[in-house]
């Protein structure tokens, strides 16, 4: 990966993955990357948003993290946090239904935008396990190299982590699940919560209020679910 990639990279995760970037398989990443930009393919997030996760959750302040697998793949969607679009963006199917379920779970009302960059700001680190996408080709970056850059993510919380909780939701999620040790944190697992699969067990899944418990049963302070109204967030929702 360049080097202007690795000071994207926020300080305190630089410290820990930051070596992994050099590697032979995320040069390759960067090389294929860099092909696909001059062929003219339009590549989702924006590259200084491909890191926002770690820039909005620094490594110290993670207490619950959700996986996903692509970014969006549609026109103005993707902005570097999985699940999450920018204020204004049409809420997609699947966080319509994460907004179901803390409402059904928590009796928190169903947002008016889909930015989730608050609860990322608030600990929760929004990854997904590939962090590009071209437009139009949901997976298309699989198996580029992206995914042993996140597992060394989850590694490295899970080895100097204790009492994180993993949503896992999905097959997907689940398998890069295999990474964590349960003795040291919470795992929880559902279906994926499209609307292929969310009445098969996502919905009811109660995943918020039991992340609140663990979190409060190991001192910590419980995640505050709720997302301020669109007109709060003004344009502070791009990677610091």
């Amino acid at each position: 990966m360049s080097d202007a990639a690795q000071i994207r990279l926020e300080p305190s995760w630089k410290a820990r993955i930051g070596d992994y970037l050099v590697r032979p398989e995320m040069q390759a990443l960067a090389a294929f990357l860099r092909a696909e930009k001059q062929a003219g393919k339009r590549i989702y997030p924006p590259g200084p948003e491909i890191f926002a996760a770690f820039a909005h959750t620094p490594f110290d302040a993670v207490r619950v993290v959700i996986l996903g697998q692509d970014p969006y793949h549609g026109p103005g969607q993707a902005h570097g946090l999985c699940f999450s679009v920018r204020p204004g963006v049409r809420v997609p199917p699947s966080l319509e239904n994460i907004f179901k379920e803390i409402q059904r779970d928590l009796d928190i009302a169903r947002p008016d935008h889909g930015c989730l960059t608050p609860w990322a700001d608030r600990g929760v680190l929004l990854l997904n396990s590939v962090l590009t996408v071209e437009e139009g080709r949901a997976g298309s970056h699989q198996g580029k190299g992206w995914e042993g850059f996140t597992d060394a993510a989850i590694d490295a919380l899970g080895r100097e982590h204790e009492g994180l909780v993993f949503l896992l939701w999905g097959s997907y999620a689940q398998r890069k699940g295999q990474l964590i040790d349960t003795r040291k944190h919470c795992v929880l697992k559902s279906v994926h919560p499209s609307p292929l699969s969310a009445h098969r067990g996502f919905l009811g899944c109660g995943h918020f209020s039991a992340a609140n418990r663990y979190l409060e049963a190991h001192g910590q302070a419980p995640i505050d679910w709720s997302l301020p109204p669109r007109a709060a967030l003004g344009d502070g929702f791009t990677p610091a």
